[in-house]
Parts: C-alpha cells; structure tokens; sequence
C-alpha cells in the first residue's frame, strides 16, 4: 500500500518538475511543451485502457482460453488491467466489492480456473486449480501394446 500512495504523490510531483524546468529553459514556449507531452502521454495511456477493456467486453466474465497458460504467463506485481490484457476477459470478482486485497477467477472450458489475488490493482499471488480426473472412467482398451 506503500508504493502506491508514493506513487500517487511522485507521478503528479514529478509533471510539475518538468513544467518548472521546461518554464526555466523556453518559457511559455517551453511549457507548452512540455504540457503537451504530458497530455500526450495521459492520452496514451487512457486509449490504451478503453482498448484492453473493449476486447473485454465482448467476452464472458471470468472466461479464459486456457486456465493453464494464464497461470504460466502471470507474474507477481502485474496490474489487474495487464491481466485483463492478456485474458481478454473481465475476472469474475470473488471478494466482496470494495474490500482489499481484491480476489478474482478466470475459468477455462475444461474447469480448470485460477484465482487471483489483488492489492491494491497489483497482482499478489494466484492459483491453479484443475478438475479431478472422474475416477469411474474406463482405462482405454487402445493401450498401445500389441496383442
């Protein structure tokens, strides 16, 4: 919770440094700048939000190709929106709302799911659970062995 109250307080601190130093070296020539870049910036980031949740919408909620990959490719302190990226689905929220840490699940066709715990939009840890084979399924009479 630390980082992100930091990083809260150092993004804001740090545009108006770069306005300060752009004011120092142009002037308002300078300032505008460096107030576009920023713009540009802030823009980027919004486009590339509304992008990753506009794949996702049109997908189930908590639906995963494969339960497996996704727990391959998931890394301790990823946000939930690069989770989201790469699963191109909206986790189904398994916590109550607005409580933290924040618990969500991403099933795939076969039943396996991984859940995934978030605080504070970072990625804490996560799980994989897979289906218990039935136990009543015959073995296959196509062993490979010659007979």
């Amino acid at each position: 919770m630390r980082a992100m109250n930091f990083q809260k307080i150092l993004v804001p601190v740090g545009a108006i440094v770069l306005l300060g130093l752009a004011w120092r070296s142009g002037g308002w020539g300078g300032v505008a700048l460096a107030g576009g870049a920023i713009v540009m910036f802030l823009l980027l980031h919004f486009h590339r939000a509304m992008q990753v949740l506009k794949r996702a919408a049109d997908r189930p909620i908590g639906y995963v190709a494969s339960a497996v990959m996704l727990n391959a490719k998931l890394k301790q302190g990823v946000t939930l929106m690069h989770v989201i990226a790469m699963t191109r689905a909206l986790g189904e929220l398994r916590s109550p709302k607005d409580e933290q840490p924040e618990l969500y699940r991403w099933t795939d066709t076969g039943g396996s799911y991984v859940d995934a715990v978030f605080n504070g939009g970072k990625l804490q840890s996560w799980t994989l659970t897979r289906p218990e084979a039935a136990p009543d399924d015959p073995p296959s009479s196509e062993d490979g062995k010659a007979g």
